[in-house]
This record gives structure tokens, sequence and C-alpha cells, in this order.
């Protein structure tokens, strides 16, 4: 190649920033530019696993790894730093650990919790949104259940659960695991134990069937979990939950309470950009913004659309997408930097499984509905996958989930 060499700036080693990174330090040489990539940790978290801390199935470290693990530090150059600004005319970003310059900027700053203005959401429940809040929610279970020993309070033994999404459904799912351990340890009846989820949306879990979805209810409503349906939360108070019902305000009340019905592009989109909302920007075909074809924006801050004009919709922002969008900026890079065209990003769904726990759960693959059994063993599938992807054997042996 005989280009000059550009300094190229990833920001966020999530599941879209790593998978560009691994990317480029394949499909680039030594010589061929300064990357840099910068994250405000100095470890990668499957955030798909995060509801297994919060329901205490995994220990926090099983979810992460260290992300010199995965970065070639001869091609790349990683720096521990939390991004403060970025100033895109001017081709620069501030850290808490000094300025960089680039040529090529990757944006993919990850997500945030998103309490939708509920009053006291963000006081008084517990976010499964990083390690340390998942794992501040799974202590917060452990220390009331405890309690129960001597105060007999039955909100000491009750969790409510705000959403029936995604997250929600698959928390469910590991706490119907978790919690009949956790009982019995503390000599507590789990008959006793209440798990309330709360969806404000009349039905749960819209991609998929009514078929499946009825399957994981029925699943989960066997395990013990109440599920209210179409009933708004109205605020978040030290008592619980409260929400409205046939018209009616009603307290439910609750020690543990955990909210993952939200989540947000970074809040630092908003100061960066033009055109933000909740944290995402629209990007063009090439995964770049408009006025900036040197600033690729990828992952939960990228709102990457599906179809042309107004009948244009947003891919919903998965870990499966996320890495195909690194995948794709690292070669789109390759070409910038050869003087090639940069072709559109085109999603190749190959399905969703969400899991109810590590034997159960419910799903689309190739097209195909699968649940039960089945379904839980492509799950592993499929996370062990997304680490051998980054990672390679190695790394997958010693992190996947089939040992």
């Amino acid at each position: 190649m005989s280009f000059e060499r550009k300094k190229i700036l990833v920001l966020g080693a999530g599941y879209a920033g790593l998978t560009t990174v691994t990317g480029l330090q394949k499909k680039l040489g030594f010589q061929d530019a300064d990357i840099t990539l910068i994250n405000k940790n100095e470890y990668h978290y499957e955030s798909t696993w995060l509801h297994q801390v919060a329901a205490g199935t995994i220990h926090w470290e099983e979810a992460t790894y260290p992300i010199t693990k995965v970065v070639n530090t001869q091609k790349v150059r990683f720096v521990p730093a939390e991004v403060t600004a970025i100033h895109r005319d001017a081709q620069r970003v501030e850290t808490n650990q000094g300025e960089f310059e680039y040529d090529i900027l990757v944006v993919a700053l990850g997500f945030e919790s998103e309490s939708f203005g509920i009053e006291g959401m963000d006081r008084y429940a517990h976010t499964i949104t990083d390690p340390q809040t998942s794992l501040a929610a799974r202590q917060e279970i452990e220390r009331n259940f405890a309690n129960y020993k001597t105060s007999g309070d039955q909100r000491d033994i009750s969790i409510l659960v705000g959403g029936a999404g995604f997250t929600g459904v698959e928390f469910l799912g590991e706490l119907i695991e978790s919690i009949p351990d956790l009982a019995k340890q503390y000599n507590i009846d789990y008959d006793d134990v209440k798990i309330t989820c709360v969806e404000a949306a009349p039905s749960m879990l819209p991609m998929f069937s009514d078929e499946l979805t009825q399957y994981a209810v029925d699943f989960l409503e066997s395990k013990g979990v109440e599920f209210k349906i179409g009933t708004p939360i109205v605020a978040a108070n030290e008592k619980g939950f409260v929400v409205k019902e046939n018209d009616e305000e009603t307290q439910l009340e609750a020690a543990s309470v955990i909210w993952t019905a939200g989540v947000r592009g970074n809040s630092l989109m908003e100061e960066s950009f033009e055109g933000v909302k909740r944290g995402r920007i629209i990007t063009k075909p090439d995964l770049t913004i408009e006025g900036y074809d040197n600033i690729f924006v990828i992952g939960d801050v990228a709102a990457v659309m599906n179809g042309e004009g107004e009948d244009a919709r947003p891919y919903p922002t998965t870990a499966q997408i996320a890495m195909q969008l690194g995948d794709h900026v690292a070669e789109s890079i390759k070409n910038k930097l050869n003087g090639d065209k940069m072709r559109a990003f085109t999603f190749d769904d190959k399905g969703t499984v969400c899991s109810l726990g590590s034997e159960e759960g419910i799903g689309v693959v190739f097209g195909r509905e699968v649940k039960g059994r089945r379904a839980a063993f492509l799950k592993r599938v499929i996370d062990t996958r997304a680490v051998f992807k980054v990672g390679g054997p190695f790394l997958a042996y010693s992190k996947g989930k089939f040992l």
C-alpha cells in the first residue's frame, strides 16, 4: 500500500468497537495505520450475559475478559480512558487521560439505562447495564433475603422486575434458577417468594410469534413468576412500583426492584452531534454520518436504517448486528485507505434466541422457530460463537458456555 499513514481512533470496546479493532488488526499491516482504541474499562464485558450476573447464576468475572487478551498491542494502542468530548470538525477527542487526534473516527460508545422520565426510577431501582450495576442488583436481592430471617417482612423476599422485554424475560429465566437455591440457603420456603414482572406494553417480546411468547409466559408462570402486562409504571419509590391498573394507581411492594425496560445510546452523543435522539444518530448506508465521511458510528449509538424513506426503521441494537457493523467498518476503513469504494451495510439476520434459564428458551433461527432445550442449546452456541469471533479458540474455550 502506498498511502499516508492515517490515525484511526476507535471509541468503545463493546461488541461493535472491539469487533472493528480485531478486524482492523487482521486486515492492516503494521505500516498501514496508527490504530488507537479507547475504552473506560480495561476489560470487555459480554452485555448479553449481564442478566446472569444480576440473577447470580454466573460470577461477574465470567462475563468479562481483559481487552489486551484480544488486541494485538504491536498493532493497536489501547488506552483505558473515559471520553469526555468529541470535536468532530477539529478531528480531536478529549478524554480524562488527554487528547487524541484522528483521521478516521469510529464511535461505538455503547448504551446507558433509560428511565423514560419515570419518577424515582433512577433512585430506587437497580439496572442491568454493566458488571457493577448487575452485581449490585444481585447483592441487593441476597441482602434482602438475609434480612428476612429477622424481619419476617414479605417485602424482603419479593422481587419486582420492570419490563418484559428481552433482558427482562432472560433475567426472569435466571431468577427462577437461582432464587430456589438462595431461598434454601436462608431456610425460606420458595413458595413464599414473590417475583412480579410489570410491562406497560399490551404484549411482550414482540419479535416472536404469539405461540413462542405464550410458551415463555407459561414456563415462567409455572415457576412462580407473576406478570402484569399492559400495566404502566407511574413511579418508583422506597416501597417498590406505583402502577396504573384499571385507571387507578396501585402500590406494588418489594425490597428488590430491578429496571430492565429501557436503554439509550451514550449521552455524550447529544453533546457531540446534531440530530441525535436518545443517544442514537442516523447513519448513512455506509455507516458514516451526514457531512463527515471520516466518522463511522456503530453499535448502540447508531440508528442504522432498515429500508428507505418514510417506511425506514432503525434495526434493533443487538450483539449480532453490532458485530456485523464492526466487521463492515473494518472492511470499509481498509477500502478507504486503499482508495476503493465503500459499500452499503447489509444486515444478515441469523435469528434471535431468548433464554429462559440454562435449559429452556424460545427463538427463531434461520427462519425456523425453536423452543425448549433446543433453543437453550442454540443460545449457548450463539454466546460462545460471539466470544470465538472476537478472541479466537482459546478465549472461547475459557469463556464459552460448553464447559
